[in-house]
C-alpha cells in the first residue's frame, strides 16, 4: 500500500510542475505576442503595393503576347 500512496503522491506533484510550466509558457508566449508592434499597413503602402503588383502583371502579359501569342483567346475560351 506504501507504493501506491507514494505512486500517487509523486504523479499529483508532477502534475502540478507540469501545469504550472504550461501555464507560465503560455503566459510568456502571450507577453511577446503583445510586445510586437503589429504589422498594419496603410492606405499609401498599400497603393504601392498594388501599383508593383500591376507593373508586374503588366510585364508579365506582354512577355506572354511575345512567347505564346494567342494566350489570351485560349484563356477566353477555357472560362
Amino acid at each position: 500500500m506504501d507504493f501506491f500512496e507514494f505512486l500517487i503522491a509523486l504523479v499529483s506533484v508532477v502534475g502540478a510542475f507540469v501545469t504550472i510550466w504550461i501555464i507560465l509558457v503560455y503566459q510568456r508566449k502571450e507577453r511577446k505576442l503583445k510586445s510586437q508592434p503589429d504589422t498594419e499597413f496603410n492606405l499609401r503602402d498599400l497603393s504601392a503595393m498594388a501599383q508593383s503588383m500591376n507593373e508586374r502583371i503588366d510585364t508579365l502579359e506582354s512577355i506572354l503576347d511575345a512567347e505564346v501569342p494567342g494566350w489570351r483567346d485560349q484563356n477566353e475560351h477555357q472560362r
